[in-house]
């Protein structure tokens, strides 16, 4: 009885159904980030290569940020179609969803491991590799891509456990990962003297731990609806389905690759290694602080898919505003915080005198209206909850193509603006892209349900 409580997102308070999703969840996007915010950690405490390293790192950046992608392009567009049809009752077609997830990440992975290490040297040279943090880099990626298949099996079957409102378990999957990787690191890095590479094996590793227990839960008895090899064979139509959902996620995964290699690239030319390593550790720290946006936004999605797949329009148009505020006031409050300490946040990753000097005013400028970025957050959620892939596409693309990118390539040449044009684009885009895209999804959605209940 306790698990159907659990489960059924049709019943109880809405805003206590999400909460009590996104406290694990969060635990668990904190712990998940843990994977390579600890790489930088440590690597940024290797010695007189520190600074170096972990520019190296950076490079990687955009790398890792596309492998995300895809594992989002396959669970992010699955789980929702898979919270709809279990709202609605069809648990048949919901576990066809899942066991066609799960034959899209085994193949996206194997393709992308053997890809990645054909072109991993041309394309860490494209992303802003320089001669000095190459080395560095190339060790890196070549032990990280063989993990690929892991990171994408353990991050988009574990859509599939939230989705079934089993957020503790979603919980455990990535904390058993990121702990074994907080054990490991020291070990590899200092006592092996594996350096960078020490690093990665210990990423990879983890991974793979994690992507087993996810396996495991699913073929298990204790979920609801699990992994069967009846439904591991490709259906078109509804691979179609999955991908086309799933391209909101993939795209936003995507563009922020696109982001990070326009940055590297123009801080490269204006501001050299130094530059670039302030990008990475302001990347880091943005990750931290995002944590809760996206255990937040993860936790609505499955409540909102549930509900709009069992008609209860009331029940979703609470479930939007309750994350709509809880985002913008969390948002407003880091906002505050990271003006007011930002040299505790840098010190986190490197206390490099030169570094520091650097960061501080670039991350005034990076974090500057912050709070923007919760309208985008709480309005991409609600586009991909209900399967309304154009629009959770259109505004993916807008804010970082349409907007970041063509700023951090135009602004350091306006004003004599140099490096600082890069951190600039940033807040723009937020405010640009966070206005635009919750304006479209209040008149396009919330409005239209409240017409229908």
């Amino acid at each position: 009885m306790q698990a159907q409580t659990n489960t059924d997102f049709s019943q109880g308070s809405v805003s206590a159904n999400i909460v009590r999703l996104a406290v694990p969840m969060t635990l668990a996007q904190l712990v998940n980030v843990l994977y390579n915010i600890i790489d930088r950690v440590y690597i940024g405490r290797i010695g007189a290569d520190a600074t170096h390293a972990l520019t190296g790192l950076g490079v990687c950046f955009p790398i890792i940020t596309m492998i995300l992608a895809f594992s989002n392009l396959v669970g992010m567009g699955g789980a929702p179609l898979f919270s709809m049809k279990r709202g609605a009752g069809e648990t048949e077609e919901a576990e066809a969803i899942l066991g066609n997830c799960f034959t899209l990440l085994l193949g996206i992975g194997t393709s992308l491991t053997v890809l990645g290490l054909l072109i991993r040297r041309p394309l860490l040279l494209a992303l802003g590799a320089s001669e000095t943090t190459l080395p560095y880099a190339m060790s890196y990626i070549t032990i990280y891509l063989f993990g690929t298949i892991f990171v994408m099996l353990s991050l988009g079957l574990n859509q599939f456990i939230n989705a079934q409102g089993f957020g503790t378990t979603g919980m455990l999957t990535v904390i058993i990962g990121a702990v074994l990787n907080l054990i490991l690191d020291p070990i590899f890095i200092f006592v092996l003297h594996m350096g960078v590479r020490g690093a990665a094996c210990a990423t990879v590793i983890s991974q793979f731990v994690s992507a087993l227990w996810t396996f495991r839960f699913l073929t298990g008895s204790k979920t609801l609806l699990r992994i069967r090899i009846k439904h591991m064979r490709l259906q078109a139509q509804r691979v179609q389905k999955i991908l086309t959902l799933g391209l909101a996620g993939f795209t936003m995964n995507v563009t922020n690759s696109l982001v990070q290699v326009a940055c590297n690239s123009t801080l490269q030319t204006f501001g050299g290694d130094l530059y670039v390593g302030v990008m990475t550790v302001l990347n880091s720290v943005r990750e931290i602080i995002m944590l809760p946006v996206n255990g937040i936004s993860s936790s609505a999605q499955p409540v909102i898919s549930f509900n709009y797949g069992a008609a209860l329009l009331q029940r979703v148009r609470k479930a939007i505003v309750f994350l709509s505020w809880l985002l913008f006031v969390y948002s407003i409050l880091m906002w505050g915080i990271v003006s007011l300490f930002p040299h505790f946040f840098i010190s986190i990753f490197n206390t490099d005198p030169q570094l520091l000097a650097a960061g501080v005013p670039s991350m005034h400028l990076y974090f500057f209206g912050f709070c923007f970025m919760a309208f985008q957050f709480s309005a991409q959620s609600v586009f991909t909850a209900l399967g309304k892939s154009h629009q959770a596409i259109f505004f993916s693309i807008f804010r970082k193509v349409i907007v970041v990118i063509p700023l951090t390539l135009l602004l350091p040449h306006i004003a004599s603006l140099g490096v600082n044009g890069v951190f600039l684009a940033e807040p723009i885009s937020n405010l640009l892209g966070g206005v635009a895209s919750f304006t479209t999804m209040y008149f396009t959605v919330y409005r239209k349900l409240k017409k229908q209940v």
